[in-house]
């Protein structure tokens, strides 16, 4: 698969090339603004893009910027953001938006190569990611979305690896759960947010949403 990495930051942006590259992505190009982002995607139409949220020439949202024009342009490329700091609200817009193939990390998840590579992957391959502390983040804050106070705790941990991008199996095992237990207790929280017989990554993408959007 293609990948483009932009970062402002020359050392982040080229460990990040290694990695990829070593983890047999095809690096074709390496940027630095949120500009030559979107003219490089537009060149490479890659499947795959590494993007930093602030970057020049504002240092604001200019990798957010970028990836809404590149995602408009090429609605198939997957995104990986990388963020130096926890800000949840960024993250509850761009999964609004279109959760499928889209990853929100901290700059510090790099440096755990499994994990990082592991997030990228499950996004390359059109699921989603987000960051565990962002999702801590969000369940600090009270909630305002009644069905979630129907919730259970033992539901409420669920949902939270669910956010993180975790399958059925992946939170068994953290919760040392049987498959059919997390089974039993992710049909609950459809359930109980009333998310009725659909496809069940449909499903799981809207109950994750809900889950992020609670203030």
């Amino acid at each position: 698969m293609r990948a483009i990495v932009a970062d402002d930051a020359v050392l982040l942006r080229s460990g990040v090339v290694a990695i990829l590259g070593d983890a047999g992505f095809d690096v074709v190009a390496a940027v630095g603004t949120g500009p030559d982002l979107v003219a490089a995607a537009l060149r490479h139409e890659p499947g795959l893009v590494v993007a930093d949220v602030r970057m020049p020439p504002t240092h604001s949202d200019d990798g957010i910027v970028a990836v809404r024009e590149i995602r408009r342009s090429l609605p198939g490329t997957a995104v990986v953001l990388l963020s130096q700091y926890v800000e949840a609200e960024r993250a509850v817009d761009l999964f609004q938006e279109q959760p499928s193939g889209l990853g929100y990390l901290l700059k510090d998840r790099v440096i755990e190569i499994d994990d990082f590579l592991a997030a990228v992957h499950r996004v390359a391959a059109g699921g989603s990611a987000i960051d565990p502390a962002v999702v801590a983040r969000l369940i600090g804050r009270p909630q305002k979305v009644a069905p979630l106070d129907r919730l259970t705790d033992r539901e409420r941990d669920v949902l939270a690896l669910m956010a993180e991008g975790l399958s059925n199996g992946a939170i068994g095992e953290r919760l040392y759960l049987g498959l059919r237990t997390v089974e039993t207790h992710v049909n609950g929280v459809f359930t109980k947010l009333g998310l009725f017989p659909a496809a069940e990554e449909h499903r799981r993408v809207k109950a994750v949403l809900a889950y992020l959007s609670a203030r």
